[in-house]
Parts: C-alpha cells; sequence; structure tokens
C-alpha cells in the first residue's frame, strides 16, 4: 500500500491478512506435522530412501510457510502483485509436497507399508485443500480475494475505531482501585488515569504492601505489575487466589513482557486479564471496565445466593416447625405417602381447666399473650426431652414421646415433660396475675403416626392409645397428672406414683388408673399434699 493509501484501506488490508494466516494456518501446520512424524518412523524403521524424499517435503513446507508469512506482511501496490504471488509462489512448494508424498504412497502401496498410508494421505489431503483454500481465496479478474472481503468489511464495520463522541464515559460508579507496581511513574500514571475516569485509587510500591492493603481494605480490582522486585507479580497473584476471602477479587496484571507463557500462566492462575506496557488509554479504560463489570455480576449473584440460602432456611425452619426432621427427610426422598405403625409410644394431652371464664374474662390480645407464653414454654420443654409436639386444639396441648424414632425411654421422658408443664403453668400464671392449673393425660401403648394434607402439611397419631390419654385428661383432675396402668408399668420404680382405683373410661370400661406425683426421691408434685383414699403405690 502507497504512503496515500486510507487508513480504512489499511484496516481492510491488515484485516485480510489475519484472515488468511487463519485460514492458511491450520493446512500448514497439519502438513508438517504429518510429515514430521513420518521422518521420525523413516529414522526408526531404517527408510533410508524414504528419509531423503521426506527431507525435500519438509524444506518444501519451510519454503512455503516463509512464502505466507512475507506475503502476508509485505505491502501490496495493488491487487495484481497480490494474486501474482499467491499464483506462482504459493504453488511451487506444495506442487513439491504433493509430488513426492504421491511417489511416497505409491511406493507405500507396493511394499505393504500399511502402517505409512495414512499420514502420506492426510499430507496430500491437506496439500489439496490448501491449494483448493488459494484458488478460492483468489478473484478471478481484479486478484483480491473476493470470497471473505464481504465478511471482513462487515465486521469492521461493526468495530470501526470510535470517534471522540463516541467514546466510552468514565464509570459511573465509584470503584476503589489497587495500583500496585515498584515503579513511581507507572504507579503515579495509571493513578492518574484512573482517577480521571471516576474511581478511588490507592497505591503501593510492592508484594508485600499490596497484600497488606487487601488485608485491611475493601477493593473492587487489583492492577498488578508482574516485573517487581522480593515479591513478584505472579506471586501476589497466587496468594491472593489461594485466600477464601481474596480468590474472587479480579486482579488485572500488567507488565512489559509479550512472551505468551507469562500471559497464559498468569490467566491460569486466576487473573482477570492481562495487559501490556506502555498501555493504551482506550485499552486500559475497556479492561478495567469490562472486569469491574465482571465483578459487579458476580456480587449480585452472589447476594442472590445468600439470600437464596437465607430463605431456604427459612423454608426450612418453618417445615421443621410442623414436620419433623426425620419426616421431612423421608418427603425429600421421595415418599408419598408416611404412615407408620408404632408398636409403643406415650401420648400426652394437657388442658387449662376453666379457661373458658378466663377467655371471657380476658382481653382477645390478653388471650392470645397468655397462650403463646404458656405453650412457647411447652414447646421447649418438648424439644429439650426429645418429645413430638403434635398440636394445640384451642387450650390443649399434645405431645409424644417414643415417634417418629424410636426410643425406650419414651415414657419416662414425657413423665418428665408433664411434671414441667406443672410448674411452667404455675410460673406464667404467676406472671400474667392469673391462677393457672392444668389437667393432664398420659397413656402407653400403640398407634399409627403419618403425614395429611396435600397443601398444608400436619404429622398427627391415631388409634386407642391417643383416645385412652385424651379420656385421661378429661376425666383428670387439676393440677393433676392422671396416667394408665400401661404408662406406670413402663415408668418402672423412677418415679413416686400413687393408684387412683378402678375408673370407668368410656369405650374401655373400668380402668385402674394412677396419679403422678414426681420423681421418687424428689419434691411430692402433687399440690393437695394426698386425697382421701389415694395411698402410694405398693407395687408386688
Amino acid at each position: 500500500m502507497n504512503a496515500g493509501a486510507s487508513r480504512p484501506g489499511r484496516r481492510l488490508e491488515q484485516a485480510l491478512a489475519a484472515f488468511l494466516r487463519q485460514e492458511f494456518g491450520a493446512s500448514l501446520a497439519a502438513i508438517l506435522g504429518f510429515i514430521d512424524m513420518l521422518r521420525e518412523d523413516a529414522r526408526r524403521d531404517g527408510l533410508v530412501a524414504w528419509i531423503a524424499d521426506l527431507e525435500r517435503m519438509r524444506a518444501a513446507g519451510e519454503q512455503l510457510s516463509a512464502l505466507i508469512a512475507g506475503i502476508l506482511a509485505a505491502n501490496r501496490q495493488d491487487g495484481a502483485a497480490l494474486e501474482s504471488r499467491w499464483q506462482h509462489e504459493l504453488r511451487t512448494p506444495l506442487t513439491a509436497i504433493k509430488g513426492y508424498g504421491e511417489l511416497l504412497l505409491e511406493e507405500a502401496r507396493e511394499n505393504g507399508r500399511e502402517d505409512k498410508r495414512h499420514d502420506l494421505e492426510e499430507v496430500l489431503k491437506h496439500a489439496d485443500r490448501l491449494l483448493g483454500e488459494i484458488d478460492r481465496l483468489i478473484a478471478s479478474g481484479g486478484g483480491e480475494p473476493a470470497a471473505p472481503i464481504d465478511m471482513i468489511r462487515n465486521v469492521l464495520l461493526q468495530i470501526r475505531p470510535l470517534d471522540a463522541a463516541e467514546m466510552p464515559p468514565p464509570s459511573r460508579r465509584r470503584s476503589h482501585i489497587l495500583v500496585v507496581d515498584d515503579n513511581a511513574a507507572n504507579r503515579d500514571l495509571l493513578s492518574r488515569r484512573l482517577r480521571r475516569e471516576g474511581h478511588r485509587v490507592t497505591a503501593v510500591a510492592d508484594g508485600a504492601a499490596a497484600l497488606a492493603a487487601v488485608a485491611g481494605g475493601d477493593f473492587d480490582l487489583v492492577l498488578l505489575d508482574l516485573m517487581m522486585p522480593v515479591m513478584n507479580g505472579f506471586g501476589v497473584l497466587c496468594r491472593l487466589k489461594a485466600a477464601e476471602a481474596t480468590r474472587h477479587l479480579p486482579v488485572v496484571m500488567i507488565s512489559a513482557l509479550d512472551e505468551l507463557d507469562s500471559v497464559v500462566r498468569s490467566l491460569e492462575a486466576g487473573a482477570e486479564d492481562y495487559l501490556q506496557k506502555p498501555f493504551n488509554p482506550v485499552l486500559l479504560r475497556a479492561r478495567v471496565n469490562a472486569s469491574l463489570e465482571k465483578k459487579r455480576l458476580r456480587d449480585r449473584e452472589q447476594a442472590a445466593a445468600l439470600a437464596l440460602r437465607a430463605e431456604k432456611e427459612h423454608s426450612e425452619a418453618l417445615l421443621l416447625n410442623i414436620l419433623p426432621q426425620t419426616i421431612v427427610a423421608r418427603m425429600r426422598r421421595g415418599e408419598r405417602v408416611i404412615a407408620d405403625r408404632i408398636a409403643e409410644a406415650t401420648i400426652l394431652f394437657s388442658d387449662l381447666v376453666g379457661f373458658t371464664e378466663l377467655a371471657a374474662r380476658l382481653s382477645p390480645e390478653r388471650t392470645v399473650a397468655l397462650l403463646e407464653l404458656l405453650f412457647s414454654r411447652f414447646d421447649a420443654l418438648a424439644a429439650g426431652r426429645g418429645l413430638e409436639k403434635i398440636k394445640t386444639i384451642g387450650d390443649a396441648y399434645m405431645v409424644a414421646g417414643g415417634i417418629p424414632q424410636a426410643r425406650a425411654d419414651h415414657a419416662a421422658a414425657t413423665a418428665e415433660m408433664a411434671l414441667d408443664m406443672l410448674e411452667a403453668a404455675a410460673d406464667v400464671g404467676r406472671v400474667a396475675g392469673e391462677k393457672l392449673e392444668l389437667r393432664i393425660g398420659i397413656h402407653t401403648g400403640a398407634l399409627v403416626a403419618g403425614v395429611i394434607g396435600t397443601h398444608k402439611f400436619a404429622y398427627d397419631v391415631w388409634g386407642d392409645t391417643v383416645n385412652t390419654a385424651s379420656r385421661l385428661e378429661s376425666l383428670g383432675v387439676p393440677g393433676r397428672i392422671h396416667i394408665s396402668a400401661a404408662t406406670r408399668a413402663a415408668l418402672g420404680d423412677g418415679f413416686r406414683i400413687v393408684p387412683r382405683g378402678p375408673l370407668a373410661v368410656k369405650g374401655k370400661g373400668l380402668m385402674e388408673t394412677y396419679f403422678l406425683l414426681g420423681r421418687a426421691g424428689g419434691r411430692d408434685r402433687d399440690p393437695a399434699g394426698g386425697r382421701p383414699g389415694e395411698k402410694p403405690d405398693s407395687r408386688p
């Protein structure tokens, strides 16, 4: 191109050269690669005649490579001269490669060298492909490679140089950037450039200071010089990416080194980008803004993930307030019907004595607050004893021991819960200024437990054991824990128990029932101190 050539024409020529380098490069690399493997095999197998021809093919390949590089780098006066060199110079080495390759292929077929045929056929295939690419890219009359020219022009129009009015504006978001460079002039230049873009800048002179600054500050980006004494930029980068607190902090490496290994190693170690000194201000702005935008997207993604995790934990907590943890786990494993037959468990029912009259006297707010305070205490007691709260119905509270997971001491744990409930009700009554008394009934036996509902799940229990515990509560005495003979037998000698005597229970007939007073050797929980006809239980 002459001195008067336009800048757009120069850009088109450079883009065309890059395109042709890409088009030719793959076929040429394949040709040279297969020739090299054939040379190695010929030396190993002692094929002296083959070695000479393969060396000629290798030389022709090197000549072809040099010609392509020279033609693409040269400034063309016009398209016709470019076409002339393509038509003549590029075909000469390709003809040599094809000629020697075809001779060796014929010899391989004649002498049964099947192991060499594949590589030779690949060389010839890629040579034909390269010739075809050359012919396809030559215009029939004007000498300009017509096939890709429209595509290249379209690309260049889309990525044309920006006018001053079209330059990307400085970042509207004030970001904090750390500049690390041992050269004072470089630090000053970068810092001033970044401040003009609207960023807040901290500059340090070495790797140790960089690590200290990151540990004590909140940065959005690090511009890190590669070549520094004591601790170089690559070492700082590795330290930042190895620490959990800084592994997501974007780092752009800046260096005068342009070797590929430096770029690759930095990117592999976690650098966001690589900028070569002396940097172009427009390129610096573009890469800084791109890195900051990635960080903003990553920050939003992490914030969304944290919010999702918090929401999941909240939902999990709500679900565990409704269903036992083991039941939730079974449902997540895909069980659609949760129904278990429990061989033995203990059910407790409690009810506030005179609550209807109390609720009529108190305001709705006070009534709800009183129940909230009382049932919160009961919930804590159940969790502490490892029992399962089943439900509340009005002022009634129901809890179970031995479900959903079996335990040998289910009756004892439920009895302890009952004794604690009497004390909790008295404490809450004192706080509220009201007299609160419970009737409690407990029964032990077999039952069925499971989950019902589709939109509002509930873990519930059914069976004669549940009905009997409810009736023992109804037939109980205020301030007393009324238990069945089955529960009495399950408790053993660890509690103070007195018989109540035979009692007619609906659906059960006469039943021997008992009052639970307290733990063996402990304070009597019977607020009446014993009643007529009641005596301590003497078991045979």
